[in-house]
């Protein structure tokens, strides 16, 4: 099936996310939308899956104009979606949730899960999916789970299949799984759209690549391109992707962690009896799929975790129990993975946004009055040295892009003497040309001596960053192992595996 979008435009009040695009693809090719997040891959797909209305456009199948009032209808057209963040039922087998919204029962009015099991045995045969269809969905591995979406699709007969970022929560090895399973379907003549951000993946699987920057198509390219010139289409600009970083010229051990254990408000065990020590001067990089543990060890460390226990020393000093503000004031740093949830107040101005970690002490405050002209030049000068692109400071940080609003994060963390930084996802949702600048901020933190514990799911950034790697599966720790270990042995330690004996670092 041909798939057309001519002229897309879609607005939300007065942004414009969708500027008149135009997309072909062609039966049986893997066409990749290649952009940095915010550029408007996801909405354009929505509009073409019915979950938005255009303001403009149209779209064609087999040169037929379409009219889709919702998901029910683009699916009856043969387009499936495989989205992000899986839409299933946990508590239901695979083929109750194959047949979900698409129920055929029997003469008794019986739903007729015999007939979904066996739709579900057929798919996975013709494409080597191997999925149980009495399983439980929250019995299976992610990897297994977005299977299941694709024969859920397949079911209804796709001959279009978006995949939305399908890489985000998959293993290397899963990812590569997904890879084969994407050149069968190409093969059975389904006509793929690929959303992604990652410019690995769309050289190796894509037949051609659509570049989109701030809802414009900028150029279109053949999977050939190097990894260059695609970030500098998505960019507008050179970019370069390599982090440069000496050797580590390691100090003493400055964060100890011993037997650390984290409950969750359901009495879950979250983080499991976990010991690591950080060097002066050197990068960790916890490793694992989302979900693992990381985001409650991060929380953990600066004191937001209630039920703790275990020892956390830095320099000596017991952190444990301390709360979140002494824990900042010892000379931690911390970089949280949702800038919008935890790292900033969206209403406030870069300015205050930059002082929020000192708004009770010197030079901002004096016997309780705010300082303001120590604060504007402060501001002013952080700015450019973190190079934030804003009119004044006092401008509301809201009204930055994601990229803009991470260097304000970053900025004033690193603005003050550190101890130890801790950053969780600091280039999530950030353009290539702010990773390019994040990242050496962040080696030139460890360069000064400051330990470093940088946790992603990027497995590109692990790599790029990490002196030694820690990979976390279920709350424990899998094995640490030196930067530079292959991506393989990383996606089995990822997979919960334990690295081969001399691994460990």
């Amino acid at each position: 099936m041909k798939l057309e979008l001519r002229g897309i435009t879609k607005r939300f009040g007065s942004l414009v996310a969708n500027d008149r695009i135009d997309l072909t693809v062609e039966p049986g090719e893997i066409h990749a939308l290649l952009g940095e997040n915010g550029a408007g891959k996801s909405t354009l797909m929505n509009v073409l899956y019915g979950l938005y209305q255009a303001d403009g456009g149209e779209v064609l199948l087999d040169g037929v104009v379409q009219h889709f009032e919702g998901p029910g209808d683009a699916m009856a057209a043969g387009i499936g979606m495989v989205h992000q963040h899986f839409m299933l039922i946990p508590v239901f087998t695979v083929a109750e949730n194959v047949m979900l919204g698409n129920e055929s029962t029997k003469a008794v009015g019986v739903l007729d899960l015999d007939a979904a099991r066996a739709k579900v045995n057929e798919i996975s045969a013709r494409f080597g999916f191997h999925v149980d269809p009495d399983a439980l969905i929250e019995n299976l591995p992610v990897g297994i789970q977005q299977r299941v979406e694709i024969i859920k699709a397949l079911s209804r007969d796709a001959h279009v299949l978006v995949f939305d970022e399908p890489t985000a929560v998959l293993t290397p090895q899963e990812t590569d799984e997904l890879m084969g399973m994407m050149r069968r379907l190409k093969e059975a003549g389904t006509s793929i759209v690929f959303i992604t951000h990652k410019l690995r993946e769309v050289r190796e699987v894509a037949d051609r690549i659509t570049v989109i920057r701030l809802g414009k198509v900028v150029g279109e390219a053949a999977p050939t391109a190097t990894n260059a010139e695609l970030a500098s289409m998505m960019v507008g600009r050179a970019v370069e992707l390599t982090v440069h970083k000496e050797e580590p010229k390691l100090g003493e051990p400055a964060l100890v962690v011993e037997g650390l254990t984290a409950v969750d408000h359901i009495g879950q065990l979250v983080v499991n009896d976990v010991s690591f020590t950080v060097r002066r001067g050197e990068i960790l990089a916890v490793a694992g799929v989302q979900g693992n543990g990381q985001t409650e060890l991060t929380e953990a460390l600066l004191g937001l975790q209630p039920r703790v226990h275990g020892s956390i020393k830095l320099d000596g000093v017991e952190l444990t129990g301390a709360g979140v503000r002494k824990i900042l004031e010892s000379g931690v740093g911390f970089v949280p993975e949702d800038r919008n949830e935890d790292g900033l107040v969206g209403g406030f101005t870069i300015a205050e946004n930059l002082m929020l970690d000192r708004s009770e002490s010197p030079p901002f405050v004096r016997a309780g009055n705010l300082q303001r002209g120590v604060l504007a030049e402060f501001a002013r000068r952080t700015i450019e040295e973190f190079d934030i692109r804003a009119q004044e400071p006092e401008e509301l940080v809201e009204q930055l892009s994601g990229g803009n609003q991470q260097k304000v994060v970053l900025a004033r963390e690193l603005s003050r003497e550190l101890r130890l930084l801790v950053a969780a996802q600091p280039t999530r949702g950030v353009d290539v040309g702010s990773i390019e600048f994040i990242h050496k901020r962040i080696v030139s933190a460890r360069d000064q001596g400051v330990p470093v514990v940088v946790v992603s799911t990027e497995l590109d950034e692990v790599e790029a960053l990490a002196d030694r790697i820690m990979v976390m599966y279920r709350g424990r720790i899998v094995g640490i192992v030196p930067g530079g270990t292959p991506r393989d042995v990383l996606g089995l330690m990822m997979a919960g595996e334990v690295p081969a004996e001399g691994a460990a670092a």
